[in-house]
C-alpha cells in the first residue's frame, strides 16, 4: 500500500485535472468558483510537491511537459475510478432503500401473498420484495421489515395491524364432491388431516362437533404440513379442512369446492406486524399500505 505522504492533496489534483479539461486557467477558475491566482497557486503547489514542472508556460497556451502528461493520465484515470466508486456506493444505498423483506408462514406465502405480489410490482416496479418463509409464526430477525402472523394480535414487538379473519370449511376437488354427494358424503369420505402442535389448529373433530355430525370412522390420510394436504385435495385424494387464507383462491378458481355446513371461525386472525424502528424504509411503508388495501378486499 502506498504511504499517504507520497500522495498530494486531492484538491491540487482536482485543480490540475480541471485546468486540462477546461483548456485554460480562466475557464477552470470559473468552473471551480475560485480566482485565477488561486488556480495558479494550486498548480505551483502541485509542481513543488512532485518536484518537476507540469506545464510549459513558455508557450501560449501553456502545454504539458512529459511529467505533466504522465500525471494527467494517472489523475484522469484515478478521478474517473473514484467517481465510478462513489456512484456504485450510491447505487448500493438506493438498492437497499428500494427493497423490503417480509416474513410469513410457508402456507401464507404460497397461497395468499405470492399470488398477489404481481399487483404490487405493477404499482411499484422499482421495489424488490424479499419473502422470508417460516414453518410457523415468524419472529423478527435482523433485516426483516414486516411480518404477517396468525394469532390473537397480542404481540409486543411492533405495531399491530389486523388484516382479516380466518374461516375454515371442508373443501375437495369438484370430481370428488360429485362422487361423494356433497356434505352428506363427509361421513364416508377419506379425510385429509394435518398434524400440528399449534393449539389454535382446528381439526375434523372440531368441525363435526360444531355441525352436530357423527365422527367419520373412515381411515384418513395424514400430512406433516398444509401444503402437502392441499396438493392431495387438489388431486382428489380426499376432503380437507380448507382455511380461507390458503384455499380461498383455489375455490374461487374452481379447482376446489366447499361442501357446505357451518364454517368454523377461529378467534385468531391474520395480522401485519410492523417493528418500531426509526430507520423505516419508504419501500416498507409502500408495501404495508398495499397489503392493508389488498387485505381489506380479502374474499
Amino acid at each position: 500500500m502506498m504511504p499517504d505522504r507520497l500522495l498530494p492533496p486531492l484538491r491540487l489534483l482536482t485543480v490540475f485535472e480541471t485546468v486540462l479539461r477546461a483548456g485554460n486557467i480562466q475557464r477552470a477558475a470559473a468552473e471551480l468558483n475560485v480566482t485565477q491566482p488561486a488556480v495558479s497557486q494550486a498548480l505551483k503547489a502541485l509542481e513543488d510537491y512532485v518536484g518537476l514542472r507540469l506545464l510549459d508556460r513558455s508557450t501560449r497556451p501553456a502545454t504539458l511537459t512529459e511529467a505533466g502528461r504522465i500525471l494527467q493520465i494517472g489523475v484522469t484515470e484515478g478521478l474517473d475510478r473514484i467517481a465510478e466508486a462513489v456512484e456504485q456506493v450510491r447505487n448500493l444505498d438506493r438498492a437497499a432503500g428500494q427493497s423490503v423483506t417480509i416474513a410469513c408462514s410457508v402456507g401464507t406465502a404460497t397461497y395468499w401473498l405470492m399470488p398477489r405480489l404481481a399487483g404490487f410490482y405493477t404499482e411499484q416496479p422499482d421495489i424488490a420484495v424479499n419473502v422470508m418463509t417460516t414453518p410457523g409464526s415468524p419472529e423478527f430477525q435482523p433485516g426483516m421489515d414486516l411480518a404477517i402472523r396468525y394469532g390473537t394480535g397480542n404481540w409486543k414487538d411492533g405495531r399491530i395491524v389486523k388484516l382479516f379473519d380466518e374461516r375454515v370449511v371442508p373443501v375437495c376437488s369438484p370430481d370428488l364432491a360429485a362422487e361423494i354427494g356433497g356434505e352428506a358424503g363427509l361421513l364416508r369420505a377419506t379425510l385429509l388431516h394435518v398434524r400440528s402442535s399449534d393449539r389454535s389448529w382446528l381439526t375434523w373433530k372440531d368441525y363435526f362437533d360444531l355441525n352436530n355430525l357423527p365422527e367419520n370412522r373412515t381411515l384418513g390420510r395424514y400430512f406433516t404440513n398444509y401444503i402437502q394436504a392441499t396438493q392431495a385435495a387438489l388431486s382428489g385424494q380426499g376432503v380437507m379442512l380448507g382455511w380461507e387464507s390458503n384455499t380461498g383462491d383455489l375455490v374461487r378458481e374452481g379447482r376446489l369446492v366447499t361442501l357446505g355446513g357451518t364454517p368454523m371461525v377461529p378467534k385468531e386472525a391474520f395480522y401485519l406486524v410492523v417493528p418500531d424502528r426509526r430507520d423505516r424504509k419508504p419501500a416498507s411503508d409502500l408495501l404495508e399500505a398495499w397489503i392493508r388495501r389488498i387485505a381489506a378486499g380479502h374474499g
